[in-house]
């Protein structure tokens, strides 16, 4: 069994009633075959990215299950002569849950290589002010100094 999310966009004329029956259709396909529905999500009427079936709109529909590559099948076949629906995607999970896994593991393998952050300030011993060391932001050397200018000339007065 592994994980999918199929999503599919529905003719935005669709009632709820439609809908729901599809929807108790897919989920009794899942069931009957020993998968579990885990999530549905109706997410309504939006608009198209572009037109399909000359519609600029569609009802998107997200089900996440537990199932099997058969039940899958099967679920995009009833998908697929169902007039309602314009468009569907079937994406499979648990790989992406693991790319993502794997990809934590490595950005954790590289921060571990990655040497510590030096701190240049020694702490300040008992009663003492602590002072920071040259070169860090916010310390007194590493502000940059007035350059003093010289007084302006009187003016020279001509013959």
């Amino acid at each position: 069994m592994r994980i999918y999310e199929e999503l599919f966009i529905l003719r935005p004329e669709t009632s709820e009633e439609e809908v729901d029956q599809l929807n108790s259709q897919l989920e009794a396909v899942i069931t009957s075959s020993g998968g579990k529905l885990d999530k549905v999500d109706k997410w309504g009427v939006r608009r198209l990215a572009y037109r399909v079936a000359k519609k600029d709109e569609g009802y998107y529909v997200l089900l996440s299950f537990h199932a099997g590559a058969q039940t899958v099948k099967e679920v995009e076949r009833r998908l697929r002569v169902s007039d309602a629906v314009l468009k569907f995607l079937t994406v499979r999970m648990d790989e992406k849950l693991k790319w993502l896994e794997r990809r934590k593991k490595e950005r954790e393998r590289r921060a571990a290589r990655k040497p510590a952050p030096v701190t240049h300030a020694a702490p300040a011993a008992p009663g003492e002010a602590a002072v920071p060391a040259p070169g860090v932001p916010g310390s007194p050397a590493a502000e940059a100094k007035p350059v003093p200018r010289p007084a302006p000339a009187a003016p020279v007065e001509g013959n």
